[in-house]
């Protein structure tokens, strides 16, 4: 239960980050529109206060219809970030008031040029902030070529309506840069945030996917080992609690001997169920070393398993094993919970009548220690000197068979578990493979 709490707590977190990544995007997105209306949508503007009313009315719509085309601009991003991802499609009828606006905006913009409102630096600068409310979403609505031609085709209408009020070929020349320029900025800073945040969230759900035909899979082959054990003695006791009815109908005594051997069976059955579960609960070295780097390696860090298949693994006495798959399991769950690592290295070796397990990994910080939340031996995992229950009930466990567990930072932001187990336990002492009655 504290592993699953523990795996669910990463996992939120890790779904935390990427959701304050999407605000961030989402944000900045939403905000472009603003930026360019307050400067290059603005500036220009106050030219026409020297040019009379007309000019000064054109200015004011302008930028009143450029303003709510930033608020719709804004409702607009996040479905259509929901259809670039492809959650959900994005209404049609959403575009049809922004599209107005930009007729309108495009109107107001060769109104200003026919009658002098503004000069001609001023209107290069004005085009800049004509189709960015309108392109910022529109340009994850349809594929790129399609939005190139679209802006392409816009281009040449305001170059041709420009042409017809008498601009001059400077003027179109620079409104003709212009256009190019925002057209590229909205594909380049709108394409690729929406491409990286879908790739993450992709990553995010398969992640939850895995997850959860892990769980699935386990639940079978926990239903296959329970059908297994109880399947065949369940119909023995049927077929022979039937016989021992129909003996006792008949006045047989052989009914009590029949009965006898179901209580027999029953308890021998409640005895396997017992061993099945309790295989769930022990710590089996191979298994936990697999299990150890298929977390690790689902979690991001990169986790090498070195003489598992050597006599310090395969080789070594049950209990032995039993007790180093304990300070795997325990190891690895500290090293998801604390720190930021990278890499792992889980090593096994046998020196001087004893083996040694080694699992260590670069995420201690500056003065991690044991105990203060750093690398693997930390917080609520128990170090010993915080009182917790981590590495002080490992070290019992050890204990019990003569073995020693040290926990610290091995230099160069490592920080290292090491066990060490002598392969002859003491005579008479529990090897802590055995559940006790406070581990059931």
């Amino acid at each position: 239960m504290i592993g699953r709490v523990r795996g669910w707590r990463r996992g939120w977190q890790e779904r935390t980050k990427l959701q304050r990544i999407d605000l961030y995007t989402r944000v900045t997105l939403c905000s472009l529109p603003w930026v360019f209306l307050l400067s290059w949508g603005l500036l220009p503007l106050g030219a026409t206060l020297d040019h009379g009313p007309v000019a000064m009315a054109l200015g004011a719509a302008f930028f009143a219809v450029n303003a709510v085309q930033c608020v719709l601009s804004n409702r607009n991003v996040a479905p259509a970030f929901a259809h670039y991802r492809g959650a959900e499609p994005f209404p049609p009828r959403r575009l049809r008031l922004p599209a107005a606006l930009l007729v309108v905006l495009t109107g107001l913009l060769v109104a200003l040029a026919a009658v002098g409102g503004i000069d001609d630096p001023g209107l290069s600068l004005l085009v800049l902030d004509l189709p960015l409310a309108f392109t910022v979403p529109y340009v994850l609505l349809v594929p790129v070529r399609t939005y190139l031609l679209h802006c392409a085709a816009f281009g040449v209408v305001v170059l041709g309506l420009l042409a017809a009020v008498g601009a001059p070929g400077g003027l179109l020349f620079g409104v003709a840069v212009s256009l190019l320029v925002v057209v590229l900025l909205v594909l380049v800073s709108t394409r690729p945030s929406a491409w990286s945040l879908t790739v993450m969230w992709q990553a995010e759900e398969a992640r939850d996917m895995q997850a959860r035909l892990a769980v699935a899979e386990e639940r079978l082959r926990f239903g296959r080992d329970m059908h297994d054990v109880l399947g065949r003695n369940l119909a023995v006791i049927a077929l022979k609690s039937e016989l021992a009815v129909e003996l006792a109908q008949r006045g047989n005594a052989a009914a009590v001997d029949q009965m006898v051997e179901v209580q027999r069976i029953a308890r021998a059955s409640q005895q396997e169920v017992r061993d099945v579960v309790r295989g769930y609960r022990e710590a089996d070295l191979p298994t936990e070393l697999l299990g150890a780097k298929g977390v690790l390696e689902a979690a991001g860090i990169t986790c090498t398993v070195e003489g598992a298949d050597g006599p310090a693994g395969i080789g070594a006495p049950p209990a032995v094993q039993a007790a180093l798959g304990w300070v795997v399991r325990e190891a690895a769950t500290n090293v998801l919970r604390h720190g930021d690592p990278r890499v792992c290295v889980i090593r096994l070796t046998t020196t001087a009548g004893a083996v040694v397990l080694e699992v260590e990994n670069d995420g201690a910080g500056p003065g991690a220690g044991e105990g203060d939340g750093s690398g693997v031996a930390g917080g609520g995992s128990g170090a010993a000197g915080s009182g917790g229950s981590g590495l002080a009930g490992l070290r019992e466990r050890l204990a019990a068979l003569g073995g020693s567990l040290e926990a610290g930072p091995a230099g160069d932001g490592l920080f290292r578990v090491t066990a060490t187990v002598p392969l002859t336990a003491p005579g008479g002492r529990p090897s802590p493979g055995t559940l006790s009655t406070e581990d059931r």
